[in-house]
């Protein structure tokens, strides 16, 4: 096995810039609009509510200010109870700890890996029984899959509970021609390093409610109250986005489309060379939805495969090549310890997809030769 030293690294998924973000940069920088706000703040929104199709977009620092601000618009507080996906990143669900609220995590299905409408009904019932409907849906589409939303928002509205589409992973992607992000009472992106598109550090709050989203600006500039002083009325956030970093922004936005190929190409790829591998199979693409292929994610089956997903991740280290596994389910997450938890079926399929699924490199600046030297390292691993 090659020494890990000798080889270039590759990452799991680096940001890849198109060159064009130096024109809005050196504009912010010759205008001195380089604190947050600006020209590129106000265009990077409308140029995001219009890809969305969505009233209105408010820039913040990051996904999880964008579902925290959701949350208080909600007016969730302590007490409050909200659904949420478990098989997701925890910035998911630490805005509803911010709020001091109390999540009840729901499981996946296997045709998107999402939030499991049947589980989702399950939940609703219970919380009937007890009296204590939930006050909001947090709702996640993994690796730029669509969930369900026919489904989800059908239950949703039945029980006349507003959803929040967390969409950090999936802008780009479609569910029935709609653009992801476009489905809840509020949507959010995420402009990370990692994302098929970066600010650096960044998000999106977007919704049809217009009036909301100004409220959401008042609280994402620490709700200083109209007065030729500083005064305040109510507790706010410094979620405001700069105008470099939407500079950054307005720029990546313009090649979205291209990284979306990109990605599904990187993809694609994958399971022609591995998907007749023993005990490889990729995570499907729902009839009706577009993937933006964020990651490109599997599950492997150790008995037909043999070879487990640590060992698997550990071979791919020793080669310098970053993968990981798929999200640790928030219900098995040590902070929520005790948090409900309701089941897609007798089994735990959230959980399973972690004890066997995997994400692979599929940054959209990956060359050919970079992919197949992981596809090389895989099927190394296998014949082993």
């Amino acid at each position: 096995m090659i020494n890990a030293t000798s080889q270039k690294r590759i990452f799991l998924s680096s940001p890849h810039m198109s060159g064009n973000e130096y024109k809005y940069i050196n504009e912010a920088f010759e205008t001195n609009w380089v604190a947050p706000l600006g020209p590129n703040v106000d265009l990077f929104e409308k140029e995001i509510a219009a890809y969305v199709g969505a009233n209105e977009a408010v820039a913040v620092s990051s996904g999880t200010a964008a579902i925290h601000l959701a949350l208080s618009l909600l007016s969730v507080q302590k007490g409050d109870k909200v659904f949420c996906s478990s098989l997701t990143f925890i910035a998911s669900a630490n805005p509803i700890l911010y709020q001091q609220a109390e999540p009840v995590f729901i499981d996946s299905e296997p045709e998107t890996w999402n939030m499991s409408p049947q589980a989702l009904e399950k939940a609703f019932m219970d919380a009937t029984k007890k009296g204590k409907l939930p006050k909001a849906v947090i709702v996640v589409n993994l690796y730029g899959q669509s969930a369900k939303m026919d489904e989800l928002l059908s239950i949703c509205n039945n029980y006349n509970v507003p959803m929040i589409e967390d969409a950090a992973e999936s802008l780009g992607s479609s569910y029935k021609g709609k653009p992801s992000g476009s489905f809840g009472e509020f949507g959010i992106f995420s402009f990370n390093g990692n994302k098929i598109i970066t600010t650096s550090g960044g998000g999106m709050l977007v919704s049809n409610d217009i009036e909301a989203l100004q409220k959401a600006r008042f609280l994402a500039t620490q709700a200083r109250d109209p007065a030729p002083h500083y005064q305040h009325s109510t507790v706010g956030f410094n979620y405001r986005m700069s105008n470099i970093l939407a500079g950054i922004g307005r720029a990546q936005l313009e090649v979205l489309a291209e990284r979306v190929g990109t990605r599904r190409l990187i993809f694609e790829r994958y399971k022609n060379k591995l998907g007749e591998l023993p005990g490889f199979q990729f995570m499907p693409e729902l009839d009706g939805t577009f993937s933006n292929r964020w990651l490109t994610a599997l599950t492997i089956d150790e008995e037909m495969a043999g070879i487990s997903v640590p060992e698997l991740l550990n071979a791919m280290a020793l080669e310098n090549i970053e993968a990981r596994p798929v999200w640790k389910p928030l219900h098995l997450q040590p902070l929520f310890k005790g948090a409900q938890y309701f089941t897609h079926s007798n089994e735990d399929v959230s959980a399973n997809l972690f004890d066997s699924g995997i994400c692979l490199p599929s940054g959209s600046n990956m060359s050919l030769d970079d992919q197949m030297r992981v596809i090389d390292c895989i099927k190394n691993c296998i014949r082993c």
